[in-house]
């Protein structure tokens, strides 16, 4: 390729069976032309000469003593944008780069290793982070320089992205020496902050719930609800813990607490009333104008979150919001496969004039839009419940963003709205159908946010998990059907039967970077969900095999828990473990809840001792802020509380099993284990590991349900209020 005579760049060689590009007269491209990732794509076109991560540009640098320059990002990441309009899109800033730099371009979601070790060195020299995320390396990938997002041009006495480029440049020619030796000793300091030292004599017991529980309720926010003030992340971790906390202690502030943030986050404008889902965080107090992109991962753990609210309280509404999640990902993010897509964008091109994008482009309403689309009499109900006015609903909006928009939320209750309108609540109720459905199908031609649509296998694992927990709980075949068809791809596409492996990313016919520790344990944690809701006993036996891969990849032999990374990339310099329950769940959390079901379930010595590894490994941070790792808290509170095996022997499919099953699912009885006794391949399989589950049978030719701890079990009964009272101590029935 001419890729014209920019200080830097190079002709790119086509690899085998590429076609040459590009075609004549087309644009320009560098090297990211033939990466799969949509993020590197999007970045093809820049006249910045970028490289993917890989030796090439480490070479390159090494060999012209250049700096590197590492800019990591996602596709669907609004300032990502607004840094490659500003800067990278253009020749005088790809000029500098071009000729004092090596650039790399690196896709975070699909390589989560390298953003967290450069993500941790910025965070440790700026006390934030972000992305984009931009880092100056030595050659020898050691980092000196780092920060997030720069402006393109000097302002208010703050140095714009060229003039940083200039000021980095003259420094690595003039105190070259100086930053080499910053670099080493950055890497070393960066070591020992990772490193995790086990406590093995530290006692975890009920107080570091208690502690846990005071940590959370310290930082809610009781106004609007959430743990935390503005910007507010869902964060389902969080709301996980306090509902087992409430299960256990019998609290109703942490029941309520959670409850009132569920609701306000149903009414809020981060949740999509029209389409379903959740957009990734609301940039005020009241969950109101969201950062607009959407998630994979924060949709499937909702869904999970929304159904335990469900199970509790068996408010029709936590139902309603979980079922919207699944609709919403079957409609928009799910492939011809079965396979489900990673994200949707913030940004999207204004209807009015598509050769510009804004954020939130496709979701606001202009006020007329709604009364040109509705009959007269349901806009003035629509517009009462979901707060649209005739300017903007958005209260504050510095940068003019919002003028005559509105972002839909509901501040009145059907009661409210029927009072006010002289109607019944079941009355408004069919007219806020009717006009969503109708609001939906307009929305839906204007022009959508750019789709991220490879496959991320954990991200995969937790939509899984959310498909899986819906059928149960919801009894929908078509929950159950999605959740197997994506199970089905990735066992086709991302797993290698011939090594026991996973790959962790799969887009337009490519599988390709070698899973992480959390493409094992999310996907783990998929199939066990898989198994109790369907009993096929593959899932359990797949579970299996794919935690002794992850122990013999993963686990620190020497101090417990999980690395991140199998340690076999040379090129990433600290090999980390992530314990930090964030917008996703730490790999290691999942683990130990993994671990400590499988175990339960296949009766595993070797399960549970790496289980009370890990346990070891994160005692000192768990004692020092539980708060931060509630879902390892979790999955303590399961092991503390005796977990009852529960094993129903009935035929599968049939009207009896089914009610037991039925019966079960609706409970909130999260300390258990669910296992069929089908007097079939399934029985026999779970007989090997455990004896007794062998002579477990129906009595009376009816389904019967056994409740054991510790494999002494209760007397058997085919009497759903008894299991019922077994299980949770009340009469049910």
């Amino acid at each position: 390729h001419d890729h014209g005579e920019h200080e830097g760049r190079k002709p790119v060689p086509s690899p085998e069976g590429i076609a040459m590009l590009p075609p004549d007269g087309g644009p320009e491209y560098n090297r990211l032309v033939f990466e799969k990732s949509p993020y590197l794509l999007q970045h093809c076109g820049n006249p910045v000469d970028w490289y993917p991560w890989g030796p090439e540009a480490f070479e390159k640098a090494k060999r012209e003593n250049k700096p590197i320059f590492l800019s990591v990002g996602y596709s669907t990441c609004h300032w990502c944008h607004v840094m490659e309009r500003e800067s990278f899109e253009k020749q005088d800033a790809a000029d500098v780069l071009n000729k004092y730099f090596v650039s790399v371009k690196v896709d975070r979601e699909e390589r989560p290793d390298v953003d967290r070790v450069y993500m941790m060195f910025v965070q440790a020299t700026t006390g934030g982070g972000g992305w984009p995320m931009s880092v100056w390396m030595t050659p020898d990938l050691k980092p000196f320089v780092g920060g997030t997002y720069f402006p393109p041009n000097d302002a208010h006495g703050r140095p714009g992205f060229k003039t940083i480029l200039r000021q980095i440049a003259r420094a690595w020619e003039e105190q070259h020496d100086q930053i080499l030796a910053a670099g080493d000793q950055v890497v070393e300091q960066l070591r020992r902050s990772a490193a995790v030292s086990s406590t093995a004599d530290a006692t975890l017991g009920k107080e570091l719930l208690d502690l846990t529980y005071r940590q959370i309720r310290s930082s809610y926010e009781p106004r609007y609800g959430g743990f935390g003030g503005a910007p507010k992340f869902p964060r389902p971790c969080a709301p996980n813990f306090m509902l087992r906390y409430y299960a256990r202690s019998g609290d109703r502030d942490a029941l309520n607490m959670t409850l009132f943030t569920l609701d306000k986050m149903d009414d809020g404008g981060m949740h999509d009333h029209l389409g379903g889902g959740f957009h990734r965080y609301s940039v005020d107090n009241e969950w109101h104008v969201p950062h607009f992109e959407k998630m994979l991962y924060d949709q499937g753990q909702l869904v999970g979150t929304y159904l335990e609210a469900y199970q509790i309280t068996r408010q029709a509404r936590y139902a309603r919001v979980a079922s919207n999640i699944l609709e919403y990902v079957m409609r928009d993010m799910t492939g011809k496969h079965g396979q489900f897509y990673s994200a949707e964008d913030a940004d999207s091109p204004i209807p009015e004039n598509p050769e510009e994008q804004a954020e939130g482009a496709f979701y606001v309403w202009e006020h007329g839009q709604i009364a040109e689309h509705l009959a007269p009499d349901n806009v003035d109900v629509f517009n009462y419940y979901y707060d649209v006015a005739k300017g903007s609903n958005v209260s504050s909006d510095p940068h003019g963003e919002f003028k005559n928009k509105n972002v839909l939320i509901v501040r009145r209750s059907l009661k409210e709205t029927a009072a006010a309108h002289s109607k019944t609540p079941d009355e408004i109720e069919q007219i806020l159908a009717a006009s969503r459905k109708k609001l939906l199908a307009i929305r839906g031609e204007r022009p959508r946010p750019h789709l991220d649509d490879k496959t991320i296998t954990s991200w995969n694992g937790l939509m899984i998990s959310g498909f899986a927990r819906a059928h149960a709980v919801l009894g929908d075949p078509r929950y159950l059907a999605a959740a197997r068809r994506a199970t089905q791809f990735i066992r086709d596409n991302l797993y290698s039967r011939e090594t026991g492996t996973l790959l962790r990313r799969y887009r337009d016919g490519e599988a390709a970077i070698n899973g992480y520790v959390d493409d094992y344990a999310y996907l783990i944690q998929a199939l066990l969900d898989l198994y109790e809701a369907d009993f096929n006993i593959e899932d359990l036996t797949w579970a299996a095999a794919l935690q002794r891969k992850q122990n013999e990849l993963f686990f620190d032999a020497s101090s417990g828990g999980y690395f991140n990374t199998a340690g076999k990339d040379a090129s990433i310099l600290i090999r980390m473990k992530e314990d930090y329950d964030g917008a996703e769940p730490s790999p290691n959390s999942i683990a130990l809840m993994n671990l400590s079901r499988l175990a339960q379930v296949l009766n595993d010595d070797d399960f549970s001792r790496h289980a009370d590894r890990t346990l070891d490994a994160f005692s000192q941070r768990l004692q020092r802020a539980p708060h931060a790792m509630p879902q390892m808290m979790a999955a303590l509170e399961f092991r503390l509380n005796k977990p009852r095996q529960v094993i129903i022997a009935g035929k599968p499919g049939s009207p009896d099993t089914e009610a037991l099953l039925k019966a079960l699912h609706t409970e909130y009885v999260p300390n258990k284990v669910l296992m069929l006794a089908d007097g079939a391949e399934g029985q026999r399989e779970l007989a090997r590991h455990i004896e007794v589950i062998g002579a477990m049978k129906m009595l009376d030719g009816k389904a019967t349900v056994y409740v054991c701890e510790d494999y002494t079990c209760q007397l058997p009964t085919t009497e759903v209020g008894k299991m019922i009272e077994l299980l949770t101590g009340r009469s049910g029935g």
